[in-house]
């Protein structure tokens, strides 16, 4: 029997789209999506998704912002920011746009790599926080796209809820994040940037002695960590750690420059309180050194800086090999905070994750904390939507890193 192929192709594509309607409400993608994926396959038999633009704006106080758009309607969310230097990221996107437009999305790794390695000089904290921006967008679509958590595309979760701390430099500080919920903190070394490269004795004792103060008010129940910022010279580092050891901080993070691995490895010998590190360490790579040489036994990839999600997770993998666990870093948005959240989520060896802001007049569902912890998020992709509206007072910046000197004759000293 002779059948018109014309026809035939007619009736198909009437009940492709009649399906692909039924299938918008599982799977969270708008009608019109659902349609075009249907109209036409790729190789693997997937529906075709392509980038088509890619967005950036700066919101305050110091953060920037991404939206990657595609034509099946689905907008992917990061946060690709280096402090200070908004502008100069949001240049490094849009040389990444002229790679990434008419591609599809959902080929994360892959063009994870080309990014990175097509630029034939590798690395460096624009280039970097740049791709990690983009990396954390490309997830979000995905998760989207197949009505899934990143974490859920990650091996599934490894935990019911996951625990955030809050920055704290004073004992009021401390009582009113703990009426939020918190039960873990961190603070800062008191006038640290003043040390100069052999502190007096006055120095070391008024810093210990503030470190006392903020404990007695955390109780012995909940945990301070203390941030010397990578600030403090070696000896100085040494000599307040060995003050402090008696109030058991929660860690000590960057106790000196980050670059400085074999330093900060002879300090972790000499003390028994975990070092932390990671917030100016870029990729598996930078990573791989402070594992290699015992630097540190907590790790803080900045998902924003480090590589984005994935390498935060094949990070946090290098770290379980070696018995460390991983405390993401994040003093930036709630785009940022998402991104560690799902990470979080799919690590067996997580230990608390930072944060400055959970949301409130950026989101529409700011994240809440219960008991120190923030319930396991369960929305498609980063779990996350902006609030536009909220969003209008707060949109573009000026801000810069902080100049500082040392008082006693001017010299430049770390920030």
């Amino acid at each position: 029997m002779h059948i018109n192929e014309n026809s035939a192709r007619s009736r198909r594509k009437f009940f492709r789209n009649a399906f692909a309607g039924l299938a918008v409400g599982s799977l969270a993608i708008p009608r019109a999506a659902a349609v075009h994926q249907e109209e036409e396959m790729d190789a693997t038999g997937s529906a075709p998704v392509l980038v088509t633009r890619l967005e950036t704006f700066k919101v305050k106080p110091r953060f920037l912002f991404l939206k990657i758009h595609t034509d099946a309607g689905v907008i992917g969310l990061g946060e690709p920011i280096t402090e200070g230097r908004a502008d100069t990221c949001a240049a490094a996107v849009q040389e990444i746009a002229k790679y990434l437009v008419g591609k599809d999305p959902r080929k994360i790794t892959h063009h994870w790599q080309a990014i990175y390695r097509h630029s034939f000089y590798r690395g460096g904290p624009i280039l970097t926080s740049a791709l990690s921006g983009v990396e954390q967008a490309l997830w979000d679509i995905k998760g989207k796209l197949l009505g899934l958590p990143i974490y859920e595309m990650l091996g599934g979760p490894t935990r019911d809820r996951i625990r955030v701390y809050a920055h704290a430099r004073s004992p009021e500080a401390i009582k009113a994040a703990k009426a939020k919920g918190f039960t873990a903190f961190k603070t800062g070394v008191k006038n640290g940037r003043q040390s100069g490269i052999i502190a007096n004795l006055g120095f070391i004792t008024e810093a210990a002695d503030h470190f006392a103060s903020l404990r007695e008010v955390v109780g012995p129940d909940a945990d301070i960590g203390i941030d010397y910022h990578g600030a403090l010279s070696p000896q100085n580092a040494a000599l307040l750690t060995k003050a402090i050891e008696e109030y058991q901080p929660f860690f000590i993070e960057e106790p000196i420059n980050c670059q400085n691995v074999d330093g900060m490895a002879e300090l972790a010998r000499k003390t028994h309180i975990p070092i932390a590190t990671g917030e100016r360490i870029f990729t598996k790579w930078g990573f791989r050194e402070i594992l290699e040489k015992g630097a540190a036994s907590i790790l803080q990839p900045d998902l924003c800086h480090a590589g984005g999600i994935f390498e935060g997770r094949l990070i946090a993998g290098m770290a379980e090999a070696y018995y460390a666990s991983v405390a993401p870093h994040n003093p930036l948005g709630p785009i940022s905070l998402a991104a560690g959240l799902q990470l979080a989520a799919s690590i067996p060896n997580f230990l608390c994750q930072e944060q400055v802001t959970l949301g409130e007049g950026y989101i529409k569902e700011p994240f809440i904390v219960h008991d120190g912890h923030i319930p396991l998020p369960t929305k498609p992709g980063l779990g996350i939507e902006l609030d536009d509206e909220a969003l209008a007072d707060k949109m573009g910046h000026d801000w810069r890193n902080p100049e500082t000197y040392l008082d006693s004759d001017g010299s430049v000293v770390d920030w």
